[in-house]
């Protein structure tokens, strides 16, 4: 039993000193086995302000809007809840700082397992060597309008220039880890260390956090202890084995790095991980079933929704939970890019009227969006909306609805038997404002939002564009929607 015992302590105290370990096996996960120098240098970057648009993030070049389009999606999220687009020029330097540190923590508690485990560069971190409770970290309305007196390192001076040109082995060596237990003390430690974010490698630190907070601790290891012996080595494997086992399991596919090793980009996991804590690899509601295979999807409401022209494309379908979100931001995709949406107007994510609900649910039948489904399949819609769905009744409205006995119900004949009087909860008109990271992407070469106004068509026809990408993305959501872009110019997704 001393044995026992003095193999338990051996573990607890190993525990806390692998999470560089954990790191290295992390980093096959991340990147696979080799890492292209020419995507790690393109993820090498830190969170950088428009110097055009004082809260819009500026990524230098393509691979990393994984980690920054769902962070500026949530920093958007803040400040609407707080201001409104007509004041974001009037956001000063200190209150963009404490918005990007309030995005980098809404995304960690959505991940946090057990304790929010920060990544940072010894070199150039300095962590605060007293253990008292951390200040209270203002509100965004409580920051002065006019503060210059911040002491911490600036984001653009000698930590970044001494890490710059490290290969990723010298970068990974180098990779350490402080643990908090709450999400006020993450907040103290960015405030008070705020480099941490805006330094070289910034975005890959705050991704490295996300996997490690994600990362679940246990304590069963320890029970195994008392039924067979292991050695403290084999303990110290399995413990770290199950630690990432609950990100591989959502991933499902783990063979596929969460950045992919030619072109740099990140994966849909990584993307569903930064958006909504799980790191699951489609993005329909809920787990599907295929042939005995269960495919992860989004489990519940997310807070930021994602749009993606692969759905029009008919790669993928987004779900209710991505299409409608707590908050009226997006993350949208085009093949190569993520770029951000959002808007003042709150009701364009206000509850599902039932006239909506059934829309959604007929096609969520209609996956080729023919806007019809098979007759056999009209009993399960009706009992998904729960209506009447007792076989009979069943028989008599599918030969009402299919007169002609061609096997198919229409979605308008369908609105009009059960949702006469339809109505919808998306105003006509409304404003949207849509961010692109990427310098060249922007007119002139300047980050800022773009900005247009949106009005729903009454007709049921819609134009596909392939020329323009944009309303063909927004089509997925709103399928009758036209933009009057500022400018008269599109703004692009890629």
């Amino acid at each position: 039993m001393a044995d026992i015992a003095a193999s338990a302590s051996m573990t607890q105290a190993s525990s806390n000193l692998s999470d560089e370990q954990e790191l290295n096996e992390f980093r096959e996960i991340v990147w696979g086995p080799n890492i292209r120098i020419d995507v790690f240098q393109r993820w090498s970057q830190g969170f950088e302000f428009s110097d055009s648009e004082p809260s819009a993030l500026v990524q230098r070049q393509g691979g990393p809007c994984a980690v920054i389009a769902p962070v500026q999606a949530y920093l958007l999220k803040t400040v609407l809840s707080e201001t409104s687009s007509q004041n974001f020029r009037d956001l000063t330097a200190e209150q963009c700082k404490l918005l990007l540190i309030q995005a980098i923590c809404s995304i960690l508690k959505k991940c946090k397992d057990d304790k929010f485990r920060i990544v940072t560069l010894p070199n150039e971190d300095t962590v605060p060597s007293n253990t008292a409770a951390p200040a209270p970290v203002p509100e965004l309305s409580q920051v002065p309008a006019e503060s210059s007196t911040s002491t911490e390192p600036s984001a653009n001076v000698l930590p970044s220039q001494r890490t710059a040109g490290w290969v990723p082995d010298e970068f990974h060596e180098r990779l350490s880890v402080h643990s908090f237990d709450n999400i006020e003390e993450v907040e103290q430690f960015y405030m008070d260390n705020y480099h941490v974010l805006t330094g070289s490698y910034g975005v890959l630190k705050f991704m490295y956090t996300v996997l490690l907070t994600k990362a679940r601790r246990t304590n069963s290891i320890l029970y195994f202890l008392y039924i067979i012996p292991f050695d403290a080595y084999k303990l110290m494997k399995l413990y770290r084995f199950q630690k990432v086992q609950n990100i591989i399991a959502e991933l499902l596919d783990s063979s596929e790095p969460l950045i992919h090793d030619e072109y740099g980009c990140g994966s849909q996991g990584l993307i569903n991980l930064m958006i909504t804590g799980q790191a699951v690899p489609h993005v329909w509601d809920h787990d599907k079933d295929v042939g005995g295979l269960k495919l992860r999807g989004i489990s519940q409401q997310s807070d930021i929704g994602f749009l993606t022209l692969m759905e029009q494309l008919r790669y993928c379908t987004v779900g209710s939970f991505y299409k409608n979100p707590k908050n009226p931001v997006w993350v949208m995709a085009s093949e190569t890019h993520l770029t951000v949406l959002f808007s003042n107007e709150k009701n364009l994510v206000s509850k599902e009227t039932p006239s909506e609900v059934a829309r959604r649910v007929f096609k969520s039948y209609d996956p080729d969006g023919n806007n019809f489904i098979p007759s056999p399949v009209l009993q399960d819609v009706l009992r998904c909306l729960e209506l009447v769905s007792e076989p009979e009744y069943v028989d008599i409205m599918s030969k009402k609805l299919d007169p002609e006995g061609l096997g198919i119900i229409l979605l308008n004949a369908f609105m009009d038997e059960f949702f006469p009087e339809e109505k919808r909860s998306t105003p006509d008109t409304f404003d949207l404002i849509h961010y692109n990271g990427i310098p060249r992407s922007n007119v002139e070469d300047q980050v800022k939002y773009h900005h247009g106004a949106a009005i729903i068509l009454e007709s049921d026809l819609r134009s596909v564009s392939i020329s323009n990408p944009m309303i063909t993305c927004l089509q997925t959501k709103w399928p009758n929607i036209e933009v009057n872009w500022e400018d008269n110019r599109t703004p692009s997704l890629n």
